[in-house]
């Protein structure tokens, strides 16, 4: 049965916020939201009334593990709720939020952190002041465009979006409603990867040709039997808007086990593979680097191969995608190789893996270190602490959502020609393609999604 939708209502005060969170399904029991000794400023920690409150929805592998530890590590931050449709994820989270913060009174105890099954009962909460999504691709823009209409900056995970017209009507939403938006690619905080933008926008490599990002080969996932959903997992709130098919571990992500890797980034009906995990790392570096960011390609071409039909990975395994932009830089992802990413101009060339030695065509590439009078990108030592920052200034982001939808924009533009088996003409300013009806419709037109989740990304 689908779960039925709820609108977004006003936020409410103290005690009707009280009164929902009692009544919502699958909600914990709320204890006290601020422990004394915190509420102090405890432990040398700001007091509660000067840090950021965050609620992280999604706690899985990316938001438990690595998510949630670096937000709790940040002084000007309090985690005040966490969701997820997994009740033992959820848990942990809860858990450790609570365990981290007990540490800081002097009783050595905290229970302030609510937790929420449906992520519509987080957003209703007044005091939550941004979100961290950490969800499946498939929910990342229906959850942003539903917290922005509610008032809340946010912090969401990459690839941004699973087509182009849902990106961009969220990143209209954001910039209309002035929210902090941050795409939580670790890549801009990276020292090489931004040293290595800063060298190609200053012309050290003379005019820049040619970018190369490569990517992993995905594994293979034959047919899974049906199963079972397990107790603790509110199935149909995680397909939300996707479609209907029976459950199978695989599908979704191990049971009781928060760092096993999830079986929906390789199901089309949820992601788009590694071209876009992966590729939104590295192809948002290579758009910094040949100041596309917020623009796209004009022509694109590629070839691809998917894996067999009967398989439950079924996300793009094999592929080259060419993208050209109007002055002339030539774009490449492939498939293939340890994740990299080179760049070559006419006067030399550099190329970065994720580890390991730098490879460039002349020494002193990889020492060069910009001047007074060079260009020098911004800098923040982490993704979490740009959008903190940016959160208390109301300033932009250095990924911001339209950023994000530009990067994204790529991979549908990739998987466009390649299914269609044609090369692409693409207008970045009017983002539409030319001269080709059966592609503008397959680009613009986003895939059917089941009612009434739908009218969350509209």
């Amino acid at each position: 049965m689908t779960h039925p939708i709820r609108p977004i209502a006003r936020p409410l005060d103290r005690r009707g916020f009280l009164v929902t969170t009692a009544r919502a399904a699958g909600a914990a029991l709320v204890g006290p939201w601020i422990i004394p000794s915190l509420a102090r400023g405890a432990a040398g920690r700001p007091a509660p009334s000067s840090r950021i409150t965050i609620g992280l929805i999604g706690t899985g592998r990316q938001g438990l593990l690595i998510n949630l530890p670096a937000l709790l590590n940040e002084d000007d931050v309090q985690v005040v709720a966490v969701c997820d449709v997994d009740r033992w994820r959820m848990d942990q989270a809860q858990a450790k939020t609570d365990a981290f913060y007990a540490e800081a009174t002097t009783a050595g105890t905290y229970k302030g952190c609510a937790a929420y099954r449906d992520f519509r009962d987080l957003l209703v909460r007044a005091d939550i002041d941004a979100v961290m999504i950490s969800t499946p691709d498939h929910w990342h823009v229906p959850m942003a465009m539903a917290a922005a209409r509610a008032g809340k900056d946010i912090l969401c995970e990459k690839p941004l979006a699973r087509n182009i017209a849902e990106g961009r009507r969220l990143a209209d939403l954001v910039a209309k409603r002035k929210r902090v938006f941050r795409i939580d690619s670790e890549f801009r905080s990276n020292p090489r990867f931004h040293q290595a933008a800063q060298l190609v926008r200053n012309g050290r490599l003379g005019r820049l040709t040619r970018i190369v990002t490569t990517i992993p080969t995905e594994i293979m996932m034959g047919p899974q039997p049906e199963m079972p959903v397990p107790p603790e997992l509110d199935y149909d709130l995680w397909l939300g808007p996707a479609p209907f098919v029976p459950y199978t571990e695989q599908r979704v992500h191990p049971r009781q086990d928060a760092a096993g890797r999830p079986g929906w980034i390789c199901i089309r009906d949820y992601a788009d593979g590694l071209l876009a995990t992966w590729g939104a790392h590295l192809n948002d570096i290579a758009m910094s680097a040949n100041n596309t960011e917020r623009t796209g390609p004009i022509e694109i071409e590629g070839t691809g191969k998917y894996p067999p039909p009967q398989n439950l990975w079924n996300t793009m395994r094999e592929f080259s995608v060419d993208l050209t932009f109007a002055n002339g830089v030539r774009l490449t992802c492939r498939s293939g190789g340890d994740p990299s990413l080179r760049f070559e101009g006419t006067d030399g060339w550099i190329e970065l893996p994720t580890g390991g030695r730098i490879k460039a065509s002349h020494e002193s590439l990889p020492k060069w270190q910009p001047g007074p009078n060079d260009l020098s990108l911004p800098f923040k030592v982490t993704e979490k602490r740009d959008f903190l920052d940016a959160v208390k200034t109301r300033g932009p982001t250095l990924c911001d959502a339209e950023c994000g939808h530009r990067v994204s924009s790529l991979v549908h533009l990739g998987l466009a020609a390649i299914h269609l088996g044609r090369k692409l003409q693409w207008d970045p300013v009017k983002e539409s393609v030319v001269g080709d009806d059966a592609a503008a419709r397959g680009l613009l037109e986003p895939a059917a999604a089941r009612s009434p989740w739908r009218e969350l990304a509209l």
